[in-house]
């Protein structure tokens, strides 16, 4: 993919997300043209205490190879490992004149290994979610996103990455719910902005914040404002009763 594509910058991220009872971490690598920022954000939950940083220019802060995450920040390092989940991948129009976005997203994957912070050290068991995207996205974007992993009142493990606003179409979206491991793709769904998400069938899934990450960016070629919360989740995942949820919801508008 070229940096360049009928006049519009090319945009590639990855974001990587683990949601756990005892704490939440994402992290991302993020380029716009040739601008690139990354940043990170740890909630520990059993204390209250958050952490983060971004930075806006090449840094070694956040590094992600393969399937390894490492991050070295100040008073902060992670040493974590993904395992395997089915993927959904698809390919979306943006706008006119050719806009298009990739995605691939994985929820439910597996994090293994460590996290230090704050004078705590975590010995990770946990889920979360990997977010690989690229792409030649309309002049002005604005979505809300969710992702997080849980159980069904049945006992069924569940995971989930929702959107709208962004790889949104009908059908062959982004949008995905994992069922014991198996994805499928929901009808579109409806955002009421970061409290619920309604689906087709009239279920919600309800969202309980505990820790906001938000910012805002001038930077004349790039204008960015961006709301980020981790937290719990309630109600029903697509017809499906939810038993217990963690994740995150978003909200960002972007003119990139």
């Amino acid at each position: 993919m070229p940096l360049l594509r009928g006049g519009r910058l090319r945009k590639r991220w990855r974001y990587l997300g683990l949601y756990s009872p005892e704490a939440m971490l994402c992290a991302a690598r993020v380029q716009v043209g040739p601008f690139a920022q990354s940043f990170w954000a740890l909630w520990d939950r059993e204390e209250g205490r958050r952490f983060g940083r971004t930075r806006l220019r090449p840094s070694t802060e956040v590094t992600m190879e393969g399937p390894e995450l490492s991050l070295d920040a100040p008073g902060v390092t992670a040493r974590l490992r993904l395992g395997e989940a089915e993927a959904v991948e698809a390919v979306c129009p943006s706008g006119e004149r050719g806009g298009y976005g990739w995605t691939r997203k994985r929820a439910g994957v597996p994090f293994s290994g460590t996290i230090e912070a704050g004078g705590r050290r975590w010995q990770v068991d946990g889920e979360g979610v990997d977010d690989e995207s690229a792409g030649y996205h309309q002049r002005h974007t604005s979505w809300h996103w969710s992702a997080g992993v849980g159980q069904a009142a049945d006992g069924r493990a569940l995971a989930w990455n929702l959107v709208e606003g962004i790889n949104d179409p009908p059908q062959h979206s982004e949008r995905g719910v994992w069922v014991d491991g198996s994805a499928h793709e929901p009808r579109p769904v409806s955002f009421s902005g970061l409290d619920s998400v309604e689906f087709d069938d009239g279920s919600r899934l309800l969202f309980e914040p505990e820790s906001e990450r938000t910012r805002s960016d001038n930077l004349l070629v790039f204008r960015s404002h961006y709301r980020h919360w981790f937290g719990s989740f309630t109600g029903s995942l697509d017809g499906i009763e939810l038993d217990r949820g963690l994740g995150v919801m978003e909200e960002h508008e972007v003119v990139w």
